[in-house]
């Protein structure tokens, strides 16, 4: 892909480390979408499929095909907590393919996964943010300094109106503060 201005390179072992950091929240809260779907593999599928890519296997088009379908799967989910689990393992699913483009829209694929994660443990919790900001500080906690530093080389995470770009949003802060 080439390289424009303010754009850099990312190694397949920093993209690791990405798929690593989303798919661990992801694997998180799985089971509530499975609880309340457990005919639907897809969203496992996605996750199998990040950690696939995060411990060494290549980059395919698994992790592409299983995100989409988690997307799917989210779309189809009868509560909200259960469209945000699948959306997680989705978004970790895709987190292998984050661009070394220097665009705001790109941290989604570094913290969505954790944020919509902190979402369905708040819906699963009567809708606590109590929930979610503990998850968000625990996802900060383990967040690797080779993390940190390719999500320093993007702009600050967009600002936007719901709970799940607000927990982002405070990840992303809160990872670039020393």
């Amino acid at each position: 892909m080439p390289i424009g201005p303010g754009d850099f390179e990312l190694t397949m072992c920093e993209l690791r480390v990405v798929a690593r950091y989303a798919v661990e929240s992801a694997q998180e809260v799985l089971a509530i979408f499975e609880d309340a779907h457990p005919e639907d593999a897809r969203p496992r599928a996605a996750v199998e499929a990040a950690w696939t890519f995060a411990n060494g296997a290549p980059r395919t088009k698994l992790q592409r095909v299983a995100s989409l379908d988690a997307h799917r799967a989210a779309k189809a989910a009868a509560s909200e907590a259960a469209r945000h689990a699948a959306r997680a393992a989705g978004d970790a699913a895709s987190a292998a393919y984050l661009h070394p483009l220097a665009q705001a829209t790109q941290v989604g694929h570094i913290l969505r996964a954790t944020a919509s994660s902190a979402r369905a443990a708040e819906l699963c919790a009567g809708d606590d943010p109590a929930v979610g900001d503990a998850l968000i500080q625990q996802a900060r906690q383990r967040a690797t300094p080779v993390l940190i530093d390719v999500l320093g080389r993007y702009p600050l995470a967009p600002i936007g109106k719901s709970r799940v770009a607000h927990l982002m949003k405070a990840l992303d802060s809160s990872l670039r503060t020393p």
